[in-house]
């Protein structure tokens, strides 16, 4: 039984529905200022810098909603999210951190929105009606998606392509695959979700401080990747 569509405790519903609306703003506004300081490290103007922070924050989510059927993407009908997305390409433009210095800040920024992401990502899918395993599927769409589009905007693989690279889908699979079971089995609550997290999130910074990577899919010759 989905729990969170037939629950027993509306006032455990609420709270866990105002716990996902504060860590999806969250995590827009995080994604927004990865999406910012990545611009800021190509030199990109005010322009730039807001379309970078917006496909980054929205880009998930709005893929997410899409594929479920919801309707109006929320980032279009809350405009909260729009706020927070414009906020964060606004705080960093002003602070114009030199380029040299962006690269810790954006990866840590990016971590947060990729393991708030793929928890509530997973959720939302969940509470429309999707079971167990594809709505962790979503979550994981959601928590990457964005990520990949500033990336592609920017010219950039994306990280999640790159074997060189320190793990990415990863972290996001396993938050969501946790998410999942957690909802399945009727576990899910904001302790619980805020664990998802927490692990999802350590698994990406460890994966940054001691640079963690995938197997190459290719002969041992042909291991160096294209850049």
């Amino acid at each position: 039984m989905n729990a969170l569509v037939q629950a027993a405790s509306p006032d455990g519903a609420a709270v866990i529905g105002t716990a996902q609306q504060v860590a999806d703003l969250v995590a827009t506004f995080a994604f927004g200022v990865s999406g910012a300081l990545l611009a800021v490290r190509k030199g990109y103007d005010f322009i730039g810098l807001s379309v970078l922070a917006f496909a980054t924050a929205f880009g998930g989510g709005v893929i997410r909603d899409v594929i479920i059927n919801k309707g109006v993407p929320v980032a279009f009908v809350d405009l909260q999210y729009v706020w927070v997305s414009l906020a964060a390409a606004v705080i960093i433009f002003v602070i114009d951190p030199p380029a040299r210095l962006t690269n810790w800040p954006l990866n840590i920024a990016d971590a947060v929105g990729l393991a708030l992401f793929c928890v509530t990502g997973t959720l939302t899918a969940y509470r429309n009606g999707l079971a167990a395993v594809p709505s962790a599927l979503l979550g994981i769409l959601t928590a990457i998606g964005g990520g990949i589009i500033r990336d592609l905007l920017a010219n950039r693989t994306p990280p999640v392509l790159r074997p060189d690279q320190d793990l990415y889908a990863v972290p996001a699979i396993i938050g969501a695959t946790i998410s999942a079971l957690l909802l399945h089995f009727d576990s899910y609550n904001t302790l619980t979700g805020g664990a998802a997290f927490l692990v999802a999130l350590s698994v990406r910074l460890l994966a940054l401080r001691f640079h963690w990577h995938t197997t190459v899919a290719v002969a041992k010759t042909l291991r160096r990747p294209e850049r």
